[in-house]
Formats: structure tokens, sequence, C-alpha cells
């Protein structure tokens, strides 16, 4: 579940320093290391992957938390992990409705918790959580979950976001040309965009045609949305920590930042592509 920073995709890159060498074999060996480790136990699946997710949501809900509550985060903090625990618990008991009842029915009493018995300063901020964190969470265990091609779908957004951000970094750094967003992420640019869109479509269709999907090239215009939604995502975490003038959510994972970094783009896109899955009952796949 390892993306990049919200910050480098689209952006080209300053003259190499000893410092920025550093950096870059830190990240590197961080993602050697989790990499596999992560991939593993979602090839396992069952009660392994689902206590990573757990977990997971877990410490993003936190750093989420402490990001737009900085000052007094523990108690709307432990709200907010109680909620994502019933959302994904629901998701557990009663599938994909059951988590996304949980999400809309516990999102304003977050909200009204968090403004009255917490006197939280962004209330509506911190509600945020369970619709951006936990039913992201809820998302990515939705698509390991499907009996008939849960590994592929997963694979399939997991990878995409991956590619979208690895197409946006090379398209923007050689192309270049009009900003995307320039009052939320000035080194992002339209050709990021259609290099993410691009690369995302390529991955969608190469791993449908792995696991032998009906329909790769429905899968590679999934991709291409995938990638889409996943810049929405990622413009989102950029916004809120330009807002609060922090460069990283957190430092849980060495030369990464925080785990809200790496997953920003993925928790949008994975209850959005697994909702379109199910209402498609995948047959393209």
């Amino acid at each position: 579940m390892l993306s990049r920073n919200s910050g480098a995709a689209t952006e080209g890159s300053a003259p190499s320093t000893p410092a920025k060498a550093g950096d870059l074999r830190t990240r590197v060996f961080s993602a050697l290391v989790l990499g596999p480790i992560v991939l593993g136990i979602v090839w396992l699946g069952g009660w392994a992957f689902h206590l990573m997710i757990l977990a997971f949501a877990l410490l993003t809900v936190a750093e989420w938390v402490r990001l737009v509550e900085p000052e007094r985060p523990h108690a709307p903090g432990c709200m907010a992990g109680l909620g994502t625990v019933v959302v994904l618990g629901s998701l557990l008991a009663w599938g994909g409705g059951g988590a996304l009842l949980a999400v809309v029915v516990l999102t304003p009493v977050l909200y009204v918790a968090a403004r009255q018995a917490c006197r939280a300063r962004h209330p509506k901020l911190i509600a945020v959580a369970l619709p951006y964190v936990a039913g992201g969470a809820a998302g990515l265990a939705w698509l390991r979950e499907d009996a008939a091609a849960g590994l592929g779908v997963f694979l399939l957004v997991l990878l995409a976001v991956w590619a979208t951000d690895t197409g946006a970094y090379a398209a923007g750094r050689l192309i270049g040309g009009p900003k995307l967003a320039p009052r939320v992420s000035p080194k992002k640019t339209w050709a990021g965009l259609l290099g993410g869109m691009l690369a995302s479509g390529i991955s969608a269709w190469a791993i449908a045609r792995g696991f032998g999907a009906a329909s790769p090239a429905t899968a590679a215009a999934l991709g291409a949305g995938i990638a889409v939604v996943s810049q929405m995502g990622d413009l989102f975490e950029s916004w809120v920590k330009r807002r609060y003038g922090v460069k990283d959510s957190g430092h849980l994972i060495p030369g990464h930042g925080g785990l809200l970094d790496r997953v920003d783009g993925l928790l949008v896109a994975a209850p959005v592509f697994a909702l379109l899955h199910a209402a498609s009952r995948g047959p393209w796949w």
C-alpha cells in the first residue's frame, strides 16, 4: 500500500545533493523492506490481511487527526479510531454496504463529538477521517475479499496508483507545461496527469491480462480513471498540508514521511473503484 509522497508526482527535481542522495537511499531501502511484506500479506489474504488493514487504518487516522488538530489530537483521535474500527467491523459483518452505511452514520456523529465533547478547532476535518481514511481502508479490504477476483482487482488498483505516480513524475519532468493546480500543488502539471493516466491504463491492462480478465481494454479505461481519482486524493491532502504549513503528514516511514503521504491517492481510488466493481458485478473481469 506504499505510494509516493504527495508532492512527488508530476514534479521535476532539483540538482542532486549529498543530503538528497542519502534521503533517496533511505527511501529505496524502506520500500525494499516494506514492499515485499505488504505484498506478501496481500497475497495471503484472510485474517493476516484484515489485521494489516486495521493497523494501517488506525495509524493513518492518527496521522490525519494530528495533522488537522495538532494542539489536542488525543481525544478526537481516539474517537476517530473507534469509528474506524466500527467501519471495518461492519465490512466484515455485512460487506461493503455495511461499511458504507457505517461511514454515512458515523461521520456526522464524529463531527458533533469532536465539536461538542472535545471542543476541537477543526471538527469538520476531523470527521473527514471516516470517509477519507476509514472508507479508503474499507474499500481496499472489500476489493481483496471479492470471492471471484479479489487478488486481481486489488493488485489492479494498487499497481495502477503506483503507475500513476511514476508516469506523472516522468511526464511532468520531461514535458512540463501548464500547471494542474498551482495554488494547491505548484509542481503538478497537466502533462503529468496525462502521463499518469497512460501509465495507469497500461498497468491495469497488464494486470487484467495476467489474471485472465474478460475485457483488458475495459480495465485499461478504468485504470486511466483511477489515475484521475488518485490525483484528486493527492491534491486534497496537498491542500490540507499547505493549509497547515507542513511538508509531511508524519515520520513513520524513514525517508518517506507518514503513511498518509504514501496512500493519499489510494485512499480515494480504492473505494471509488470498489463501488464501481460491485455495481457492475465485474462483467469486464
